[in-house]
């Protein structure tokens, strides 16, 4: 079963056929409107449904277009709208759901739901966001990077500032799979999963860890930042102390690479984590990132429902 819950079970040779084919699939649609169904509707018949505890803009609708544009259709519920709201067991509910349709997408709080999800159900489940991990924006990325550089994502150098969150977690795993180098700073006490980042440099990951932003941003090709306090954190106002000297403005830009690219998950709280200037500047991408999603999320189905790519 190929599940997406995070980056490391599809393997480089995984990650690389799901983003040649989000690259090759957008090109492809080039000036088509939004709603035409590819012209090989890989995924006609198939239905995908989708589950979200948490609120969403770019996750449900990149999800909702994709899975149409491949041809399918999908089913979208929050998880107060379904039995599962009400104590049915998640157990249960992957049983059921596994009858009705072909693939699941859950957008959740805890990563042990998502991966209880997996344990249970007998079709594909994708990570659509846990506190820990988020790979399918990682994803986006690196294929927004490609993109826009004309060259693959090896051997680049990224820069993360900010909180240490799940935007961080994927990050390393991303750079150690696709042997990139990634330059994290956080502030203390905010570290990233220190699970995931022994994990990442036992594989041979170029990470370092820095305590300030400009360490970070050292020969970085890409800065990437996030916001501060996630959905439903708490102790906001000291976190947001600690993170305020790693504010991507265009004086810790100008410590990066020239031209580097600037990229943010969104939502942004500008005049927080960044600046209107960086946010609407030229080397700002977020735009084509989030559009991104959508593309990167189409061959993430396609991968996950064995159309695509050998795996590991």
């Amino acid at each position: 079963m190929r599940h997406f819950l995070d980056l490391a079970p599809a393997g480089p040779a995984g990650l690389r056929a799901i983003l040649d084919e989000a690259h090759r699939r957008k090109a492809a649609r080039a000036g088509w409107p939004k709603g035409r169904v590819d012209e090989d509707a890989p995924l006609a018949g198939h239905v995908l449904g989708m589950i979200f505890e948490k609120p969403s803009t770019r996750t449900r609708f990149s999800f909702d277009m994709a899975i149409r544009q491949l041809g399918g259709t999908s089913i979208v519920s929050s998880a107060g709208e379904m039995q599962l709201g009400r104590g049915e067991t998640i157990a249960d509910t992957a049983r059921v759901l596994s009858r009705m349709v072909d693939a699941l997408m859950l957008r959740t709080n805890s990563h042990a739901k998502l991966d209880q999800l997996a344990e249970f159900a007998s079709i594909p489940v994708i990570n659509g966001l846990t506190d820990l991990t988020h790979p399918c924006q990682v994803m986006a990325d690196i294929l927004t990077f490609e993109e826009r550089s004309g060259r693959p994502v090896e051997g680049s150098t990224w820069a993360y500032v900010g909180d240490g969150n799940n935007m961080t977690n994927s990050l390393i795993e991303a750079s150690s799979l696709l042997k990139f180098d990634l330059r994290v700073g956080v502030p203390h006490g905010l570290d990233p999963d220190a699970g995931i980042m022994a994990t990442a440099c036992a594989r041979g990951g170029c990470i370092g860890l820095y305590h300030t932003a400009e360490e970070a941003m050292v020969g970085a090709d890409v800065v990437v930042t996030d916001t501060w306090v996630s959905m439903g954190q708490k102790d906001s106002e000291a976190k947001i102390a600690a993170c305020t000297p790693f504010q991507v403005n265009d004086a810790l830009m100008a410590r990066a690479n020239p031209g580097a690219l600037f990229l943010h998950c969104l939502p942004a709280h500008r005049g927080d984590e960044v600046t209107d200037s960086v946010m609407d500047g030229p080397q700002s991408a977020v735009w084509d990132e989030a559009e991104n999603r959508l593309h990167v999320q189409k061959a993430i189905l396609l991968w996950c429902l064995d159309k695509i790519g050998a795996g590991i």
